[in-house]
């Protein structure tokens, strides 16, 4: 049954009521082809990867949905976590810079593993992606920082319930069930940061276990179960449990909600790593393409939003040498070491034998930080920095947003270079990548969903 909205109604009803009848426009429908494009592309891309392997290795029923870029079909649980996983592997998934979040992994993994499932077509399947990543984009502003502060990882803990309302979206849940399906998420909702420590893979875990909590509680409800309607705005809710030092504000996710799309400005990375180190990336390569050569350079000093220090830039003497790849990703001084040096930051920079690069390090060692208390983070990502060099010189370069975000968006063609490289990096040829690509519009497009292409 439905439920009536009215100013007191809880925060997850008006969820659900938006979930269930949402009707994205095209720009927001647009964002959402490119979602699925990047998603598949990218878990496909570390399908060799040791941590996918353990995924898959830990899956324990064989079903109908696929694992993208591999031949063994799973059960609809274990495609999510595995997919989920897989996507989000290597941080070089979309971002929204309000949050940060990563949607497209948790909520595309979802929904296309109940669409195989449950036989949808695309049109259930894009509409589905279309309200899962404006939920989840949406609750991350709500207590901006605070989720990170408490230790969480916002990806994990928002991807639950924006999961839980795609399924429930794509498979025609009533408002009921949907915001009951949001109210069991909240128990299953966890992912803490402690992956900073050591560039473990917890990280890329959070966004296929936050898929797979959505699907498991979007069929809970549906047989019936419940969960606390209150779960956002309750005395123990949510934002209560896991954003303690900050009041929420809940104007951020249900003012306009339906009226105004925000997930038309996701951010689709063009560097393989952390979301906040991408526009420093920018100016470290502008740095040398000025001419400045490694030698020339006595230090860098970056200013920076304090809200970053604690994930990308300490404890510095260990971000000046990351332990492995992953953690690489997560070093704002390697990354810009390493963009300086190669010109990019693709999958290829951040192996585990790459940041052990000697001449890396000693060019990682000379970046540091202060911290710009007028620094628009997280409203905002921008880069800076102040190299001083041996002739005495000062060269300053500022990058003023994310390339790839809201003011400078990737064009279809780049996007379209970063689906082929990702595709040959997990080894499709020319055929399977153009055949893939025709089975993605198709669902694009609300045909077929047929995966059959992505499997190898």
């Amino acid at each position: 049954m439905n439920v009536a909205v009215s100013p007191s109604t809880p925060v997850a009803v008006k969820l659900a009521t938006f979930a269930a009848e949402a009707s994205p426009p095209p720009a927001a429908a647009d964002t959402c082809r490119r979602l699925i494009f990047d998603i598949v592309a990218l878990a496909i891309a570390g399908r060799e990867t040791d941590y996918v392997q353990a995924a898959l290795n830990s899956a324990v029923d064989d079903g109908p949905c696929t694992a993208f870029g591999h031949g063994r079909k799973l059960g609809l649980y274990d495609a999510a976590l595995v997919n989920g996983t897989a996507a989000h592997g290597e941080d070089y998934d979309d971002t929204f810079e309000g949050g940060p979040i990563h949607a497209g992994a948790v909520i595309v993994s979802a929904v296309l593993a109940i669409a195989e499932k449950r036989g949808l077509d695309g049109k259930a399947v894009m509409r589905g992606i279309a309200v899962g990543t404006e939920l989840m984009c949406r609750m991350s502003l709500v207590a901006p920082q605070a989720t990170h502060k408490a230790s969480f990882h916002p990806t994990a803990i928002f991807g639950a319930p924006a999961a839980a309302a795609a399924v429930g979206a794509a498979i025609g849940l009533d408002v009921n069930q949907i915001a009951r399906a949001m109210g069991i998420s909240g128990s299953l909702a966890s992912g803490i940061i402690e992956y900073l420590a050591d560039g473990s893979s917890t990280k890329r875990l959070h966004a296929g276990a936050a898929a797979q909590a959505g699907v498991r509680v979007a069929l809970l409800a549906e047989s019936g179960f419940t969960g606390p309607l209150t779960v956002f705005d309750g005395t123990n809710g949510m934002y209560k449990a896991f954003a303690p030092s900050k009041t929420p504000d809940f104007s951020h996710l249900v003012d306009t909600l339906g009226k105004e799309w925000i997930l038309e400005t996701l951010a689709f990375k063009p560097y393989a790593c952390g979301t906040m180190t991408q526009p420093f990336i920018d100016c470290a390569i502008a740095l040398a393409k000025s001419g400045v050569k490694a030698d020339d350079i006595v230090s860098i000093t970056c200013n920076v939003g304090e809200g970053t220090v604690h994930r990308l830039w300490e404890p510095l003497a260990d971000k000046h040498r990351p332990p492995n790849g992953y953690a690489g990703k997560f070093s704002t001084p390697y990354c810009m070491a390493v963009g300086f040096t190669d010109g990019e930051a693709g999958l290829g920079q951040f192996t585990n034998e790459r940041v052990l690069d000697p001449s890396l390090r000693a060019l990682a060692a000379k970046v540091s930080y202060e911290i710009d208390p007028n620094d628009p983070y997280p409203r905002n990502f921008t880069g800076h920095l102040k190299a001083v060099l041996k002739d005495g010189s000062v060269k300053e370069i500022r990058q003023p947003y994310m390339r790839g975000g809201a003011h400078e968006p990737l064009s279809d063609d780049e996007m379209q270079a970063k689906f082929e490289a990702n595709l040959k990096f997990g080894g499709l040829t020319g055929e399977r990548i153009g055949a893939l690509r025709d089975a993605l519009g198709l669902i694009a497009d609300g045909g077929a969903v047929d995966l059959s292409a992505s499997r190898g």
